[in-house]
Protein backbone atom coordinates (compact mmCIF):
# COMPACT_ATOMS: atom_id res chain seq x y z
CA UNK A 1 0.00 0.00 0.00
CA UNK A 2 1.30 3.43 -0.88
CA UNK A 3 2.33 6.18 1.41
CA UNK A 4 -0.11 8.79 1.97
CA UNK A 5 0.66 11.83 0.44
CA UNK A 6 -1.31 13.99 2.99
CA UNK A 7 -1.91 12.75 6.41
CA UNK A 8 -4.41 14.59 8.06
CA UNK A 9 -4.93 14.31 12.13
CA UNK A 10 -7.30 15.74 14.91
CA UNK A 11 -7.72 19.09 12.19
CA UNK A 12 -9.62 21.92 13.82
CA UNK A 13 -10.44 25.09 12.85
CA UNK A 14 -13.32 28.35 13.63
CA UNK A 15 -14.31 31.38 11.90
CA UNK A 16 -14.84 34.32 13.72
CA UNK A 17 -18.17 34.75 16.04
CA UNK A 18 -19.15 31.10 14.09
CA UNK A 19 -19.21 27.57 15.48
CA UNK A 20 -16.08 25.02 14.64
CA UNK A 21 -16.07 24.60 10.92
CA UNK A 22 -13.80 21.12 11.35
CA UNK A 23 -14.47 19.21 14.48
CA UNK A 24 -11.20 17.24 14.50
CA UNK A 25 -10.93 16.07 10.78
CA UNK A 26 -8.09 13.20 10.56
CA UNK A 27 -8.19 11.26 7.30
CA UNK A 28 -5.28 9.99 4.90
CA UNK A 29 -5.05 10.90 0.99
CA UNK A 30 -3.19 8.30 -1.31
CA UNK A 31 -1.50 9.32 -4.23
CA UNK A 32 -3.40 8.99 -7.50
CA UNK A 33 -6.66 8.82 -5.72
CA UNK A 34 -10.20 10.38 -7.42
CA UNK A 35 -11.73 11.75 -4.19
CA UNK A 36 -15.31 13.29 -4.12
CA UNK A 37 -16.19 15.78 -1.22
CA UNK A 38 -20.02 15.71 -0.52
CA UNK A 39 -22.24 17.33 2.03
CA UNK A 40 -24.60 19.95 1.84
CA UNK A 41 -23.59 24.05 2.44
CA UNK A 42 -22.16 25.00 5.22
CA UNK A 43 -20.48 21.48 6.21
CA UNK A 44 -16.82 22.08 5.90
CA UNK A 45 -15.84 21.32 2.63
CA UNK A 46 -14.25 23.96 1.57
CA UNK A 47 -12.93 25.24 5.16
CA UNK A 48 -11.07 21.61 4.47
CA UNK A 49 -9.70 22.69 1.06
CA UNK A 50 -8.52 25.70 2.46
CA UNK A 51 -6.48 23.95 5.00
CA UNK A 52 -5.34 21.56 3.20
CA UNK A 53 -3.47 23.63 0.71
CA UNK A 54 -2.20 26.16 3.31
CA UNK A 55 -4.84 29.43 3.14
CA UNK A 56 -6.09 28.82 6.22
CA UNK A 57 -4.58 27.57 9.09
CA UNK A 58 -5.86 25.22 11.67
CA UNK A 59 -6.17 26.79 15.00
CA UNK A 60 -5.39 22.71 16.90
CA UNK A 61 -4.35 19.31 14.91
CA UNK A 62 -1.31 19.07 11.80
CA UNK A 63 -0.97 18.07 8.27
CA UNK A 64 1.86 16.13 6.98
CA UNK A 65 3.02 16.28 3.39
CA UNK A 66 4.53 13.51 2.63
CA UNK A 67 5.13 12.45 5.94
CA UNK A 68 6.67 15.83 6.67
CA UNK A 69 4.55 18.23 9.12
CA UNK A 70 4.00 21.40 7.66
CA UNK A 71 4.40 24.56 9.51
CA UNK A 72 5.44 28.41 8.80
CA UNK A 73 8.80 27.31 7.37
CA UNK A 74 7.52 24.76 4.83
CA UNK A 75 4.28 26.17 4.31
CA UNK A 76 5.86 26.93 0.44
CA UNK A 77 6.22 23.45 0.04
CA UNK A 78 2.49 22.53 0.25
CA UNK A 79 1.16 25.24 -1.26
CA UNK A 80 3.53 24.15 -4.18
CA UNK A 81 2.57 20.95 -4.45
CA UNK A 82 -1.32 21.09 -3.66
CA UNK A 83 -3.36 23.31 -5.99
CA UNK A 84 -6.49 24.23 -5.60
CA UNK A 85 -9.26 25.38 -8.28
CA UNK A 86 -11.93 27.58 -6.80
CA UNK A 87 -15.31 28.00 -7.53
CA UNK A 88 -15.63 31.23 -8.76
CA UNK A 89 -12.61 31.79 -10.96
CA UNK A 90 -12.92 35.37 -10.97
CA UNK A 91 -11.72 35.44 -7.03
CA UNK A 92 -9.04 33.50 -8.38
CA UNK A 93 -7.80 35.32 -11.65
CA UNK A 94 -5.61 38.28 -10.51
CA UNK A 95 -3.28 39.10 -13.79
CA UNK A 96 -3.86 41.55 -16.88
CA UNK A 97 -3.29 38.87 -19.28
CA UNK A 98 -3.72 34.73 -19.32
CA UNK A 99 -0.04 34.51 -20.17
CA UNK A 100 0.91 36.70 -16.87
CA UNK A 101 -2.01 34.97 -15.39
CA UNK A 102 -0.48 31.52 -15.63
CA UNK A 103 2.94 32.59 -15.37
CA UNK A 104 1.96 33.90 -12.18
CA UNK A 105 2.79 30.65 -9.73
CA UNK A 106 5.98 29.57 -11.68
CA UNK A 107 6.96 32.85 -10.96
CA UNK A 108 6.22 33.23 -7.37
CA UNK A 109 8.36 29.62 -7.26
CA UNK A 110 11.41 31.65 -8.54
CA UNK A 111 12.07 29.78 -11.38
CA UNK A 112 14.11 30.76 -14.30
CA UNK A 113 12.51 32.71 -17.14
CA UNK A 114 12.84 29.80 -19.80
CA UNK A 115 11.09 27.71 -17.28
CA UNK A 116 8.62 29.84 -16.44
CA UNK A 117 7.52 30.68 -20.30
CA UNK A 118 7.96 26.52 -21.16
CA UNK A 119 5.18 25.95 -18.72
CA UNK A 120 2.92 28.76 -19.19
CA UNK A 121 3.32 27.42 -22.88
CA UNK A 122 2.36 23.55 -21.80
CA UNK A 123 -0.43 24.53 -19.71
CA UNK A 124 -1.99 26.43 -22.07
CA UNK A 125 -1.79 23.96 -24.88
CA UNK A 126 -3.00 21.72 -22.19
CA UNK A 127 -5.97 23.41 -21.98
CA UNK A 128 -6.54 24.41 -25.30
CA UNK A 129 -6.06 28.06 -24.60
CA UNK A 130 -3.13 29.03 -26.61
CA UNK A 131 -4.91 31.32 -29.24
CA UNK A 132 -5.32 33.26 -26.13
CA UNK A 133 -2.29 34.10 -24.51
CA UNK A 134 -2.33 37.99 -24.85
CA UNK A 135 -5.94 37.93 -23.68
CA UNK A 136 -7.33 40.20 -20.84
CA UNK A 137 -9.07 36.57 -18.83
CA UNK A 138 -11.69 39.04 -17.29
CA UNK A 139 -13.19 39.51 -21.01
CA UNK A 140 -13.14 35.66 -21.25
CA UNK A 141 -16.46 33.51 -21.21
CA UNK A 142 -17.52 31.95 -17.71
CA UNK A 143 -15.76 28.32 -19.26
CA UNK A 144 -12.98 29.89 -20.56
CA UNK A 145 -12.14 31.03 -17.18
CA UNK A 146 -12.44 28.43 -15.68
CA UNK A 147 -9.88 26.82 -17.79
CA UNK A 148 -7.54 29.47 -17.27
CA UNK A 149 -7.63 28.97 -13.58
CA UNK A 150 -6.79 25.25 -14.39
CA UNK A 151 -3.79 26.24 -16.34
CA UNK A 152 -3.12 27.86 -13.13
CA UNK A 153 -2.09 25.16 -11.25
CA UNK A 154 -1.31 22.99 -13.83
CA UNK A 155 1.76 25.20 -14.70
CA UNK A 156 2.55 24.93 -10.57
CA UNK A 157 2.57 21.27 -12.06
CA UNK A 158 1.28 20.41 -8.42
CA UNK A 159 0.90 16.49 -7.33
CA UNK A 160 -2.36 17.42 -5.76
CA UNK A 161 -5.33 18.76 -7.58
CA UNK A 162 -8.40 21.10 -5.48
CA UNK A 163 -11.24 21.61 -7.41
CA UNK A 164 -14.00 23.23 -5.15
CA UNK A 165 -17.07 22.69 -7.19
CA UNK A 166 -16.09 23.08 -10.69
CA UNK A 167 -19.17 22.01 -12.41
CA UNK A 168 -20.48 25.02 -10.87
CA UNK A 169 -22.26 27.10 -13.27
CA UNK A 170 -21.10 25.28 -16.19
CA UNK A 171 -22.96 24.53 -19.07
CA UNK A 172 -22.91 20.76 -20.63
CA UNK A 173 -20.23 21.46 -22.79
CA UNK A 174 -17.78 23.54 -20.53
CA UNK A 175 -18.74 20.36 -17.76
CA UNK A 176 -17.58 17.68 -20.82
CA UNK A 177 -14.20 19.78 -21.19
CA UNK A 178 -13.55 19.79 -17.17
CA UNK A 179 -14.43 15.73 -17.14
CA UNK A 180 -12.17 15.31 -20.25
CA UNK A 181 -9.22 16.82 -18.42
CA UNK A 182 -9.65 15.06 -15.22
CA UNK A 183 -9.46 11.87 -17.27
CA UNK A 184 -5.75 13.29 -18.77
CA UNK A 185 -4.77 14.37 -15.09
CA UNK A 186 -5.65 10.94 -13.77
CA UNK A 187 -3.65 9.46 -16.78
CA UNK A 188 -1.15 11.25 -15.75
CA UNK A 189 -0.98 9.51 -11.78
CA UNK A 190 -2.17 12.84 -10.72
CA UNK A 191 -4.03 13.13 -6.93
CA UNK A 192 -7.31 14.71 -7.39
CA UNK A 193 -10.02 15.97 -5.06
CA UNK A 194 -13.13 17.62 -6.02
CA UNK A 195 -16.23 18.88 -3.82
CA UNK A 196 -19.09 18.50 -5.69
CA UNK A 197 -23.03 18.83 -4.80
CA UNK A 198 -23.50 16.42 -8.26
CA UNK A 199 -23.83 13.38 -6.62
CA UNK A 200 -24.23 11.35 -10.45
CA UNK A 201 -21.15 13.22 -11.15
CA UNK A 202 -19.33 11.71 -7.69
CA UNK A 203 -20.76 8.56 -8.26
CA UNK A 204 -19.60 7.33 -11.57
CA UNK A 205 -16.11 9.47 -11.32
CA UNK A 206 -14.21 8.96 -7.88
CA UNK A 207 -13.70 5.91 -6.51
CA UNK A 208 -13.23 7.37 -2.71
CA UNK A 209 -16.11 9.15 -1.25
CA UNK A 210 -15.42 11.64 1.81
CA UNK A 211 -19.44 12.61 3.24
CA UNK A 212 -19.01 16.15 5.35
CA UNK A 213 -21.53 17.00 7.73
CA UNK A 214 -21.41 19.60 10.63
CA UNK A 215 -17.70 19.90 10.34
CA UNK A 216 -16.98 16.29 10.52
CA UNK A 217 -16.66 13.48 8.27
CA UNK A 218 -19.07 11.20 8.79
CA UNK A 219 -18.24 8.53 6.32
CA UNK A 220 -15.47 7.33 3.67
CA UNK A 221 -15.86 4.62 1.26
CA UNK A 222 -16.44 3.63 -1.97
CA UNK A 223 -19.12 5.34 -3.98
CA UNK A 224 -21.25 2.20 -4.05
CA UNK A 225 -20.96 1.74 -0.39
CA UNK A 226 -21.82 5.04 0.33
CA UNK A 227 -24.70 5.84 -1.65
CA UNK A 228 -26.45 2.58 -0.61
CA UNK A 229 -26.43 3.71 3.20
CA UNK A 230 -30.07 6.21 3.30
CA UNK A 231 -28.94 6.99 6.94
CA UNK A 232 -25.51 9.13 5.90
CA UNK A 233 -27.63 10.63 2.85
CA UNK A 234 -30.35 11.70 5.05
CA UNK A 235 -27.93 13.37 7.85
CA UNK A 236 -25.78 15.27 4.94
CA UNK A 237 -28.67 16.13 2.77
CA UNK A 238 -27.70 14.15 -0.07
CA UNK A 239 -29.86 12.15 -2.89
CA UNK A 240 -29.33 8.65 -4.08
CA UNK A 241 -28.09 9.08 -7.69
CA UNK A 242 -30.42 8.15 -10.10
CA UNK A 243 -28.57 5.30 -12.03
CA UNK A 244 -28.08 3.35 -8.59
CA UNK A 245 -31.90 4.23 -7.67
CA UNK A 246 -32.74 2.78 -11.16
CA UNK A 247 -30.58 -0.31 -11.24
CA UNK A 248 -31.81 -0.99 -7.11
CA UNK A 249 -35.51 -0.32 -8.62
CA UNK A 250 -35.45 -2.82 -11.41
CA UNK A 251 -33.22 -5.49 -9.23
CA UNK A 252 -36.22 -5.09 -6.43
CA UNK A 253 -38.85 -5.92 -9.55
CA UNK A 254 -36.66 -8.85 -10.79
CA UNK A 255 -35.70 -7.39 -13.95
CA UNK A 256 -31.96 -7.42 -13.13
CA UNK A 257 -30.03 -9.70 -11.35
CA UNK A 258 -28.23 -8.23 -8.20
CA UNK A 259 -24.56 -8.48 -8.59
CA UNK A 260 -21.40 -7.80 -6.61
CA UNK A 261 -20.76 -4.50 -7.92
CA UNK A 262 -23.79 -2.19 -8.94
CA UNK A 263 -23.13 -0.17 -12.49
CA UNK A 264 -21.53 3.46 -11.99
CA UNK A 265 -21.68 4.60 -15.56
CA UNK A 266 -24.39 4.46 -18.50
CA UNK A 267 -21.76 1.93 -20.00
CA UNK A 268 -21.76 -0.33 -16.84
CA UNK A 269 -25.11 -0.58 -17.17
CA UNK A 270 -25.78 -1.05 -20.67
CA UNK A 271 -23.45 -4.23 -20.54
CA UNK A 272 -25.41 -5.23 -17.25
CA UNK A 273 -28.62 -5.14 -19.33
CA UNK A 274 -27.16 -6.70 -22.57
CA UNK A 275 -25.76 -9.63 -20.78
CA UNK A 276 -28.92 -10.29 -18.67
CA UNK A 277 -31.16 -10.49 -21.60
CA UNK A 278 -28.23 -12.72 -23.91
CA UNK A 279 -28.72 -15.25 -20.65
CA UNK A 280 -30.97 -18.21 -22.12
CA UNK A 281 -32.78 -18.23 -18.69
CA UNK A 282 -33.81 -15.10 -19.33
CA UNK A 283 -37.09 -14.56 -18.66
CA UNK A 284 -38.94 -10.78 -19.37
CA UNK A 285 -40.96 -9.76 -16.48
CA UNK A 286 -44.63 -9.30 -18.22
Amino acid sequence: MSEPILSINELYYSYPNRTDALCGISTEILPGQKIAVVGSNGAGKSTFFLNLNGVLHAHNGEIRYKGTVINKKNLTELRKNVGIVFQDADNQIIASTVRSEVGFGPMNLKLPKEEILSRVEQALAYMNLSEFIDRPPHYLSGGEKKRVSIADIIAMKSEVIIFDEPMAALDPINAQMLEDVLFKLEQEGKTLMISTHDVDFAYRWAERILVFADGNIIADGEPTDIFSQNDILTRANLKKPILLQLYETMVHNRMLPEISSSPRNLVEFQTLIENHCNNPNFVPVT
